[in-house]
């Protein structure tokens, strides 16, 4: 083995990428929400919008933190920034559990959806600005592989949260849970940190398709003038509208569109976050192949028919797979998008310009479920509501249409773009 190649043996990229994946499943505990939403609305006789207002809170905040703590990665590091996100989002929680102990609705929207939800933003850009760094040979498998542990977050959570409510309270759950955050998310930061310029020099070069001709990048003030950043905002934008429209509603829908049990619909929200997270490595690896472009195009334009299907559906078994698709596409949007950004503007300055981007999550997380109930009340049905997602994909694949690979004075790496 030459020199170069024991270096690049011993290079602590691995590490690194298992932290990631780490803080993501963590993280993604988040999407579990609705396993706390009846036990504090019986609790304390909450409104079922009261408390779902919550997770508009954080998932809105997410987005919002996200988008800042891209640009600090940047400049404060990528460990510090890490830290600051696993004490805010361990507080939340902690918070949530005080919150549900004095019966506060304002304390539980304070401390979970504001405060957990700026953390929780912190932490999850993070990762994903540190490893496309440490991963140019391999971007969207790395981005995929560690955004796939936030699609299982609720996975885990849904099967562990409702044990440990039954037998020792919501309050006592929170507070197990905001201590467990807090440790486990400030181990991996740790390990979070990104490459030495040297350590850089040495990391494998992308291969076949995604070899690289050249390297170029471009910081966030010239990748906002260029029309490409508010394409990939836009696209990631009507994907997650679309998805987690349905995320938010999914047990609802099932029980009155197909007449399943409570007990069911729950079995399918937890298959649909597998799906969720395996969807993420599955589109991510796809992408290197087929290109960052080729493949949003299959997964906007995909989706069309599944939602115009959706509202005609009666069979479980049917509906149920249908529900999988979709929030396996929902999960491939965010683990391809990361690597179409640094495709597109270098990954120099990743973190300041994905964070804006992925600010496209936060709108989203506010006006999918707002759509979802306001068609809802309406209308008396879902169905106008996933008709109306599916026109919205239309649009979003048009958008996916429009892009092309901006062209540089200096060549920036010729990765899947096509």
């Amino acid at each position: 083995m030459s020199a170069v190649s024991q270096t690049r043996a011993i290079l602590p990229r691995w590490p690194v990428a298992v932290a990631g994946v780490v803080t993501q499943l963590m993280l993604g505990t988040v999407y579990a929400w609705s396993v706390f939403k009846k036990p504090l609305m019986a609790a304390h006789g909450w409104s079922g919008p009261g408390v779902g207002f919550t997770f508009t809170l954080t998932i809105f905040f997410i987005g919002l933190s996200a988008a800042l703590g891209g640009r600090l990665v940047d400049r404060a590091g990528a460990r510090t920034v890490a830290r600051v996100g696993a004490v805010l989002f361990a507080v939340g929680t902690i918070l949530a559990g005080l919150a549900d102990h004095l019966g506060s609705l304002w304390l539980l929207w304070a401390g979970y959806g504001v405060i957990g939800g700026i953390g929780n933003g912190l932490g999850y850009v993070t990762p994903i600005a540190v490893l496309v760094r440490w991963f140019p040979d391999r971007k969207g498998a790395i981005t995929g592989l560690a955004v796939m542990g936030f699609g299982l977050g609720a996975a885990v959570m849904g099967q562990i949260a409702p044990l440990l409510i039954l037998n020792i309270g919501v309050d006592r759950t929170f507070y197990l849970f905001g201590i467990a955050f807090c440790v486990g998310l400030l181990a991996a930061a740790q390990k979070l940190s990104n490459p030495t310029e040297q350590q850089t020099s040495m990391l494998p070069a992308p291969k076949g398709a995604a070899q690289a001709s050249g390297v170029a990048s471009v910081d966030f003030r010239a990748a906002r003038a260029m029309y490409q950043f508010y394409l990939l905002w836009g696209i990631l934008f009507i994907n997650v509208t679309a998805g987690i429209a349905l995320i938010s509603n999914l047990s609802p829908m099932a029980q009155a569109q197909v007449g399943i049990s409570a007990i069911a619909a729950g079995s399918l929200v937890f298959v649909s976050s597998l799906f969720n997270g395996f969807g993420r490595i599955c589109w991510a690896c796809l992408s290197d192949r087929l290109g960052r472009r080729s493949t949003f195009l299959l997964i906007l334009g995909t989706q069309i028919p599944v939602f115009a299907l959706l509202p005609r559906v009666h069979d479980p078994w049917l509906f149920g797979a249908l529900c999988c698709y979709i929030l396996f596409c929902y999960g491939g949007g965010f683990a391809t998008m990361p690597a179409f950004a640094a495709d597109t503007f270098g990954a120099k300055n990743i973190g300041s310009i994905y964070g804006p981007i992925l600010f496209a999550w936060g709108v989203a997380g506010v006006v999918g479920p707002l759509l979802m109930e306001a068609v809802n009340k309406s209308s008396g049905t879902f169905a106008t509501a996933l008709v109306t997602a599916a026109c919205l994909l239309g649009l979003g694949f048009v958008l996916a249409a429009l892009y092309r690979r901006p062209v540089y004075s200096a060549p920036i790496p010729q990765e899947t773009m096509s």
